[in-house]
């Protein structure tokens, strides 16, 4: 299969529905932008500015962590930040589009990358009985991390070769096994995970112009599953699919104040870290919910309620301007690129970043389940940097690609 896809079924689907609304402005503009010249054209700076914004906050509130906790390594972070930075500078400049016709490869991949930590000797068990990294030796990482990537590559790949327009069921239920596979080998081991390659794999199957019918009924379909699932785990006697942990991470955010479980103390102390912050914030290093270790976690799965707690209500809608802008821009950028896959890899990448940020925060304040997801450049864990800093590369590498022939 050819590496990219043009023509005029490229805009064909919902990305190409906006273009073609656009009077067809997508691709000219590009074709004037591409003839600039100079030391910046090939980077994506409206993509680009905001994410380093975003890690110049995370290394400053990772260091406030620093001072108290002893888990928060600021040595490790800024390593995790090096090298998430040279991946991503090698990413661009190789041309993504060379993938798109990888859809085997990239399925075994992905497929491998959520089971390596049932391999035995390689699993390590990172607590709540959840064994989701890898070791070896003095190095341990979570190869879920960059298993969101390759299915993100695989979505895209497999969809692109429909050019905007699934008219098949066959064709359909096909793409939604594609993604079935890994969504089921991770949820093995991590829900939080595979709830956002779920959404991320959705959202790339959606825009790929599948019926909205189909979609419909899918929607209906997975709903009753999933209260399915909820239920017979609930009920002792019948078959749990769900373990303990994680049925009580799903539930306990409806009513914190009466939960027994830790994650109902972990989400009442992420209340009280937010509110104390006010409107301004305590300031740097002054976050007493995590000084006084309150807030458990509080360099990783809660780091939003520790980054509020510091720069209170303000900073925390700045922070959350920044992520709007990186995660729109890359979507203005997916409806101005020609190729089928590029748009839906680039798709792929916000709708995963929209995820992780709407579900981190989203716990935080109570009106997510507790899931685990990390806030994508802030929270700590160098397997999680270098994968989200090699989608902005994936995102730079579509834009210094976008007017080569494949």
């Amino acid at each position: 299969m050819a590496a990219d896809i043009t023509g005029p079924g490229a805009e064909r689907g919902p990305l190409g529905a906006l273009v073609a609304r656009r009077g067809g402005r997508g691709s000219s503009e590009g074709k004037r932008v591409g003839q600039r010249q100079g030391p910046l054209s090939g980077l994506y700076l409206s993509q680009l500015i905001p994410t380093l914004l975003i890690l110049i906050v995370s290394v400053v509130t990772m260091w406030s962590c620093s001072l108290a906790l002893e888990d928060a390594n600021f040595v490790s972070h800024l390593a995790g930040i090096g090298l998430g930075l040279a991946v991503a500078f090698v990413i661009w400049r190789y041309d993504t589009r060379a993938l798109s016709g990888m859809t085997t490869a990239l399925f075994v991949l992905a497929c491998v990358l959520m089971l390596l930590p049932k391999v035995p000797g390689l699993g390590w068990e990172g607590g709540l009985g959840m064994v989701g990294w890898v070791k070896i030796g003095p190095l341990r990482f979570q190869p879920s991390e960059p298993g969101k990537l390759v299915v993100i590559l695989l979505m895209a790949s497999a969809c692109a070769q429909y050019n905007g327009k699934i008219e098949s069921l066959r064709d359909y239920v096909k793409l939604c096994g594609t993604l079935l596979v890994p969504l089921l080998l991770i949820m093995i081991t991590d829900l939080g995970t595979g709830l956002m390659i779920f959404f991320a794999g959705a959202t790339i199957i959606i825009c790929s112009g599948a019926p909205r019918t189909w979609i419909l009924v899918t929607i209906a379909l997975i709903v009753g599953i999933a209260a399915l699932v909820v239920v017979t785990s609930s009920i002792e006697g019948l078959p749990h699919v769900l373990q303990p942990y994680q049925l009580k991470r799903l539930t306990v955010f409806i009513d914190p104040e009466g939960a027994t479980t830790d994650d109902g103390y972990n989400l009442l102390q992420a209340k009280i870290a937010i509110g104390s912050g006010g409107l301004l914030g305590k300031g740097i290093g002054n976050a007493s919910q995590m000084l006084t270790g309150f807030l458990p976690e509080a360099h990783t799965d809660f780091i939003f309620a520790t980054f509020a707690e510091e720069f209170g209500f303000l900073g925390s809608v700045g922070l959350l301007a920044l992520f709007t802008w990186m995660i729109l821009a890359t979507v203005f950028l997916a409806m101005r690129v020609e190729s089928p896959f590029s748009k839906l890899l680039l798709v792929g990448c916000a709708a995963m970043w929209l995820f992780q940020v709407l579900e981190n925060v989203g716990m935080c304040i109570g009106i997510m389940p507790i899931t685990g997801i990390p806030l994508p450049f802030m929270s700590y864990g160098s397997s999680s940097m270098i994968s989200q800093l090699a989608a902005v590369g994936i995102v730079q590498s579509v834009w210094r690609h976008r007017q080569k022939v494949a």
